[in-house]
């Protein structure tokens, strides 16, 4: 046996060529990134200038398909999901930053770590609708709060606003993407090296000169990542959307979900290419924000000090 799996290594040796170490493995992702991601996504791109009727798809090109999806209100649809995004995605910046700064070099009781470790960490094991469903019995019309305020008499009848609306779509955003920001920041904090702050003390500054100066650009590569996993995911759920906005708040994921349940699939493929083109756009503002500290390869460069 062994006899065997050494003649069958001398013929790969033979038949391979002599590349250098971990180019297949690199090939091997790349064929499978591009056969799995990319050619699915061009496919996308690709159907989303057809023509059809019923199931008969005419390979003509045109834009029919987008001029149908911005006459019936896609504009509208397309600005409320990226207000709603962006502003998710700053909110949860300007929380999850000190909460992962405390996080990574606050907090000194490794009980305490583990236990918020754990809080962050449990949702997800629960189904997406499980982590926000609870959030209407809270937040509904016969709901806690609305209880609350009804018997301290702050409110003569319950706020309807609180559900099925766009402050209910912020509140449950919040709650599902924090740890998907919290995590790269808190990641990137804990490697910078506790001597960088206590030189930057030695030299006479203070908490917030050393945060501006010293923590933050060193955390850039994990505020990048926290934000890139908050916004473009965003896009593409579906389940806060629906449970927390019903059908007063629809967003582009949900559209492309409904249009799909009723088989147009060439408006939802015109659909899905807007969405892509926002990420693509996200991505160049993101490069175009960060060109003044060096662009991309400068700021994640910083990892490897």
């Amino acid at each position: 046996m062994a006899a065997t799996l050494t003649a069958n290594d001398d013929v790969l040796r033979r038949l391979l060529p002599r590349l250098p170490a971990g180019v297949w493995s690199l090939s091997g992702f790349s064929v499978v990134w591009f056969g799995g991601i990319v050619i699915p996504l061009l496919a996308i791109i690709l159907v989303s200038f057809f023509q059809g009727r019923g199931i008969r798809i005419n390979i003509d090109p045109t834009f029919l398909q987008y001029e149908r999806f911005f006459s019936y209100g896609g504009g509208d649809l397309l600005a409320r999901s990226v207000r709603i995004a962006a502003t998710i995605t700053f909110i949860e910046l300007m929380i999850a930053f000190p909460f992962a700064l405390w996080l990574a070099k606050g907090c000194k009781n490794n009980m305490v770590r583990l236990l918020t470790f754990t809080a962050l960490t449990v949702p997800f094991f629960l189904s997406p609708a499980a982590r926000v469903i609870v959030w209407r019995s809270v937040f509904g019309i016969n709901g806690v709060v609305n209880q609350a305020l009804l018997g301290i008499g702050a409110v003569d009848e319950p706020v309807t606003w609180l559900i099925f609306s766009e402050f209910a779509v912020h509140f449950g955003f919040l709650g599902a993407f924090f740890p998907t920001m919290v995590w790269p920041i808190f990641l990137s904090i804990s490697l910078i090296d506790n001597d960088f702050l206590e030189a930057s003390n030695d030299l006479g500054a203070n908490r917030f000169r050393t945060l501006v100066h010293v923590i933050f650009p060193l955390a850039l590569p994990g505020v990048v990542a926290g934000i890139v996993f908050t916004f473009i995911p965003m896009l593409g759920d579906t389940v806060v959307a629906q449970h927390m906005g019903g059908n007063n708040v629809l967003m582009l994921s949900a559209q492309v979900q409904s249009l799909i349940g009723v088989s147009n699939f060439l408006v939802a493929a015109a659909l899905a290419a807007v969405v892509l083109g926002i990420m693509l756009a996200f991505q160049v503002l993101l490069w175009a924000a960060l060109k003044p500290v060096g662009g991309l390869n400068e700021v994640f460069a910083n990892l490897r000090r």
